[in-house]
């Protein structure tokens, strides 16, 4: 990126030393040479490791003794082998996260690895991993959590010190890091100093992100900072990069690389056009549900083409991804998550390998000031530091790719010149049909990088694009065509409440091949021919078939819980929803048991019993919190019982907190320590992220 800042300068020397055209102004806010570098990574993996892995958590309290972390076989080698193998160009490791466990023997604290049994306390995560990044030739960043479970001084300035002290040994320590990330998890709940208590702090102005920022800039000048903005007068001082604006990996359409710094910020996701403040999004997602390794989730590792529509709604709007692999208790990569990673690596390859429009010939209606600097085959030349541009006072210009003989193609990528801020409002892509054109394809915003994904294949001899609205004249980098391979597309795979399950597809020449063994479907599985029974716990898996040339979908997965046919809620503290319960048990998320009544509300513990019908063989439970994207009574702390009469219950089979609800507001699954025998279970909410009611949208069991 050092290319681009040098090529914006030495166009604008050169213009004015040879009476040449000069480039077009800057508009807005443009990113720094630093964040320039980080937008041409595009995409990094996140490494979610540390006592949560064994303990099976993903918030864990601080409680945890520092030799719960044992890795049986750590290989940082075949960790970042894996994530180079699925073309990721860097690799941010979670140093510390919220139990406040050190991942390095931190000479600050003794909550960390130099007092776990592993390498006999001599173990360096930190240095282990960032070494194989270099030997592996990818870049490599920390995430040191400010919130920290475990820390007696955490609320006081005594910690903001240790904190300073921790992040100043990582970035003097350990190489160059290219990114820090933060997190905004702040204060609760945890066991600070050994002594089990709530600490609230303010995330903007306890930590002194100001100062914490200025050491980075020190030691690290080159490092972008995730988030970690405070207040400044009547400003908001931002950092290099920003939040997305969920877990799942996407970002907003459109997606403002500029923020406004007036303002509080409201829409991390889209962004502010017309802000102030270069700080462009970026996209989090896990490759599993959760972001620590649990083994449950072995068979819900996100196949090639989820991370490939992951790819789309977030590079392609202009943001950046940062994909989470887990390492498991072994401190390896699992198998499932390595085969995922490589089928991804190999789609984007097969995808964006050949540019059908490098062939081209590129036309435009105007070119600034009939200069071939600006000439619209810079387009189509693979360099990003070349871009068309136009006079000023052309604003909605229009730019031709022209072949020979016509190509057929799926994706469209367009990328703007960023040294010289995002430009363009409007788009609109056309194709010559029939002797006229014909739209295809619209939308707004482009900055790095915008891709448009056809859901069928186009064959024609000419292309075009239209600026249809632009706060300033273009100055386009790259207009690109792509076939993205067509695959079969995945079955569905549903199950009613009696355990019935039916598998379905979308193509009519095709059928499914499945299994219920927790083996992959091959050809000679079983084929669907009608609904099956599953009423235990299980995992189905399926694929689609072509009849024709034997062509599989990649897999479908879903784990079920015990099916609930028999069962039926005998008790329940309160229910405002009027199902008595009921809504927690009716496999539909849509439906709720909640204790929010009209004329105010019935605070927890809040709880509901539910007769199973038989006794059954118990090895955990699930719980679904409310999908409908608001946080009131969202349950995330409990107490789980199971009992033979539905009456006596003795101590809490399992009790606990369901962690990082708020931005991931997945399934969450609690496995007992060891296997127990129950007709009934109770369920107690007995906190809730939001006022003060309990909501719970479904709960299943898991058994034997």
């Amino acid at each position: 990126m050092k290319q681009l800042c040098a090529a914006a300068m030495s166009l604008a020397v050169l213009a004015g030393l040879c009476g040449a055209v000069e480039p077009p102004k800057p508009f807005g806010p443009v990113p720094s040479e630093r964040q320039l570098a980080w937008h041409e990574m595009e995409l990094y993996g996140f490494l979610h490791f540390g006592p949560n892995t064994f303990a099976g958590r993903e918030w864990g309290y601080g409680d945890d003794k520092p030799d719960i972390f044992q890795p049986t076989a750590f290989d940082a080698d075949q960790i970042v082998k894996a994530v180079k193998d699925g073309g990721l160009k860097g690799l941010i490791l979670t140093a510390k996260h919220h139990d406040g466990y050190c991942l390095w023997p931190s000479k600050f604290t003794e909550h960390s690895v130099k007092n776990s049994p592993w390498k006999d306390g001599k173990g360096d995560v930190v240095k282990e991993i960032s070494e194989a990044c270099k030997r592996h030739g990818i870049k490599f960043g920390v995430y040191v959590s400010p919130w920290d479970r475990n820390h007696a001084g955490y609320g006081q300035a005594a910690y903001v010190e240790y904190y300073k002290n921790t992040i100043t040994e990582l970035l003097s320590n350990y190489g160059p890091v290219f990114e820090m990330w933060f997190d905004g998890a702040c204060g609760g709940d945890g066991w600070y100093g050994g002594q089990k208590g709530q600490r609230g702090v303010d995330y903007n102005t306890y930590y002194d992100w100001k100062g914490i920022r200025e050491i980075i800039r020190k030691l690290q000048p080159q490092c972008s900072i995730w988030c970690a903005q405070y207040q400044e007068g009547s400003k908001i001082v931002y950092a290099d990069c920003r939040w997305g604006g969920s877990e799942g990996g996407d970002v907003g359409d459109p997606c403002w690389s500029a923020l406004d710094s007036s303002k509080p910020k409201e829409n991390w996701s889209q962004g502010d056009r017309g802000g102030d403040v270069w700080c462009p999004a970026e996209g989090d997602v896990s490759i599993r549900p959760g972001w620590f390794y649990h083994a449950e989730e072995d068979h819900s590792v996100k196949t090639p083409e989820q991370l490939m529509n992951i790819y789309f709604s977030c590079i392609g709007r202009g943001g950046n991804l940062i994909l989470n692999i887990p390492p498991d208790q072994r401190g390896l990569i699992h198998d499932n998550d390595v085969k995922a990673l490589k089928g991804f690596h190999a789609l984007m390859e097969q995808t964006f390998g050949t540019d059908l429009a490098k062939p081209a010939k590129v036309t435009a209606a105007n070119v600034r000031g009939n200069d071939q600097t600006y000439a619209p085959q810079n387009l189509t030349d693979g360099k990003r530091e070349t871009y068309w541009a136009t006079d000023d006072e052309v604003l909605t210009p229009e730019v031709v790719l022209e072949f020979d003989k016509p190509v057929t193609f799926n994706v469209v990528r367009l990328r703007e010149y960023l040294p010289l801020g995002q430009r363009v409002d409007d788009w609109a892509l056309d194709v010559w049909e029939n002797g006229a054109w014909k739209e295809f394809a619209k939308g707004s915003a482009i900055g790095n990088c915008r891709l448009v994904r056809s859901t069928q294949m186009i064959t024609a001899d000419k292309v075009r694009l239209r600026i249809t609205k632009a706060a300033a004249c273009s100055a386009l980098s790259e207009f690109a065509l792509f076939a993205e391979p067509v695959k079969l597309a995945l079955p569905t795979i549903r199950r009613d409440m009696t355990g019935l399950v039916t598998l379905s597809t979308e193509v009519g020449s095709a059928d499914i091949r499945y299994t219920v063994d927790g083996s992959e479907p091959t050809l000679g599985s079983a084929a669907y021919v009608q609904p099956f029974p599953l009423e235990k716990s299980g995992t189905v898996k399926a694929r689609t078939v072509s009849v024709k040339d034997g062509a599989m979908s990649e897999v479908a997965t879903a784990p079920f819980d015990l099916a609930k046919a028999k069962w039926k809620v005998v008790a329940v503290s309160n229910d405002a929803s009027g199902m008595n319960g009921g809504g927690a048990i009716d496999d539909n998320p849509s439906t709720l048991w909640q204790t929010h009544p009209t004329d105010g509300e019935l605070p927890p513990p809040q709880e509901v019993v539910v007769d199973m019908g038989e006794e059954v063989e118990v090895r955990g439970f699930t719980y679904l919190p409310r999908q409908d994207n608001c946080f009131h009574g969202m349950t995330d702390q409990y107490r789980f019982y199971l009992g033979a009469d539905g009456k006596t219950w003795g101590e809490p089979a399992a009790q606990g907190e369901f962690g990082n609800l708020r931005a991931n507001p997945i399934k969450q699954t609690v496995n007992l320590p060891v296997v127990m025998k129950a007709r009934y279970f109770k369920f107690v909410g007995t906190h809730c992220l939001e006022r003060n009611h309990i909501v719970v949208a479904e709960l299943g069991m898991i058994g034997r």
